[in-house]
């Protein structure tokens, strides 16, 4: 009997088949791409786009239903972040680029500017340095001779 069960144990341990397709929610939203089916459950596994009513768009990798690798998430404001996701968190190297077109290039920690990084203000002057999330002590203004 008990080497059935561990014969079971390694049946179940089998990862789930990756599959692609759209999946409407109920809250309106939309998600097309890929997927497995987890326990009777959708869980966006792979690259996929998935859009709100409201008009957040993400499009990006997935693993175990949250953002996680590379990704682009547009809000229905306009801005825009492009780099790595951690659990639906902006995690690591990034570009965030504000409606009114200034933008912060460099290294996040869960949605915060942290670390070294640019930011580039709608004059296209560039402030250099290290960010930590609303401070940023000590920035460079780099002068762009031309």
């Amino acid at each position: 009997m008990p080497a059935e069960k561990k014969k079971d144990k390694k049946k179940d341990d089998t990862p789930p088949e990756k599959q692609k397709g759209v999946y409407m929610f109920a809250n309106g939203d939309k998600y097309d791409g890929e997927f497995i089916l987890s326990d009777g459950s959708l869980e966006r596994h792979g690259k996929g786009l998935h859009e709100t009513p409201g008009g957040v768009r993400y499009e990006g990798e997935w693993d175990k239903d949250k953002m996680n690798g590379q990704g682009r998430l547009m809000h229905a404001t306009g801005s825009v972040y492009d780099g790595d996701f951690v659990n639906n968190k902006f995690n690591g190297f990034g570009k965030y680029t504000w409606p009114n077109g200034s933008y912060y290039e460099g290294q996040f920690i869960e949605n915060r500017l942290e670390g070294e990084g640019q930011f580039t203000d709608t004059e296209g002057q560039v402030w250099t340095g290290t960010f930590r999330y609303k401070a940023a002590p000590g920035l460079q203004f780099k002068l762009a001779l031309d």
